[in-house]
């Protein structure tokens, strides 16, 4: 809106975009909007992107469906509600292909979070874990010397 109230002063674009800290081509393309609707014209349409393919009824049956457990749906081996797992859900009952990162981000929209478990596992050796950090990973790691240049020829010896 300070746009608006430069484009009516009639000031120039230069001077507009130094004093917005923006680039002249945004404010040109503001004048042009702000010349054929107003200030109007000018008020946000809110975040580019695409809409949400699920709407909010269907989000809400996928909220309910996920205060289940994943055995109801067919998963015994754990009772976890991975991405993955989510991503088949609503493939199968709403016939939707999504990604897995999109999954992620819709969950995320609806309120869902990522779960840790509250406790270490029981199963958890330290002296193991330590042990293997000391002896082995000190094997497996890599040097941080980069390997000699090779020619990827077959005609060519390096």
């Amino acid at each position: 809106m300070p746009a608006a109230d430069l484009f009516e002063g009639h000031v120039k674009v230069p001077c507009i975009a130094r004093e917005l800290r923006v680039s002249e081509k945004s404010v040109y393309q503001w004048r042009r909007d702000w010349a054929s609707g107003g200030r109007e014209a000018l008020r946000s349409h809110g975040p580019p992107g695409y809409d949400c393919r699920l709407g909010p009824n269907l989000q809400a049956r996928l909220a309910v469906w996920l205060e289940e457990w994943p055995a109801a749906y067919g998963w015994t081996d754990d009772q976890v509600w991975t991405a993955a797992r989510v991503r088949t859900l609503i493939g199968r009952r709403f016939h939707l292909s999504y990604s897995v990162s999109g999954v992620t981000r819709l969950l995320h929209r609806m309120g869902f979070s990522v779960q840790m478990p509250a406790r270490p596992a029981a199963e958890r050796d330290e002296d193991a874990i330590t042990a293997w950090r000391e002896a082995t990973w000190q094997e497996v790691e890599p040097s941080g010397r980069r390997p000699a240049r090779s020619s990827a020829s077959r005609t060519k010896r390096v």
